[in-house]
């Protein structure tokens, strides 16, 4: 995939305008304005049910927001452990083929962006250190490979 820019630890994520800065802090003020709806007449006492329906709405849709995101990162996710178990058995030298099975998700997931040449020291240090974040393991990488189809 073509990209103007390289991509480095520096500009790996990515964010989605409409998703993150337009839906999210709608569903939120949705959400308060709700709830404020819901205290004024549950303290007036008018007894109806609209603005208590509607306070749990704005919570299911908040809550789909959230799971929209979670469920394709998790898959995506399974799909990245198995691409770099398949590289690991490729790269790695023996000694640590032996051990890709004890590479957690938070490791496949980090060490995806280390280079062919840098992932069977940068893989060793990982294990050995039981270094499970993500964000130390990018910063550890020296030659980055990039990974420009993410969710």
């Amino acid at each position: 995939m073509a990209e103007t820019t390289p991509q480095t630890f520096a500009n790996h994520t990515r964010l989605i305008p409409a998703y993150h800065m337009v839906c999210f802090p709608l569903l939120v003020i949705n959400l308060l304005w709700r709830l404020y709806r819901l205290y004024f007449a549950l303290d007036i006492g008018s007894g109806r049910a609209a603005p208590t329906f509607d306070t749990l709405l704005a919570i299911a849709l908040l809550l789909l927001f959230f799971l929209a995101r979670t469920m394709p990162l998790t898959a995506q996710d399974r799909v990245i452990r198995l691409e770099e178990t398949l590289r690991m058995q490729r790269l790695l030298p023996d000694s640590l083929k032996a051990r890709i099975g004890e590479f957690t998700r938070n490791q496949f997931v980090a060490l995806r962006f280390a280079s062919d040449a840098e992932l069977p020291e940068l893989a060793a240090k990982v294990l050995d250190g039981k270094i499970d974040d993500r964000k130390a393991i990018k910063q550890m990488i020296k030659s980055w490979r990039p990974d420009y189809l993410r969710v």
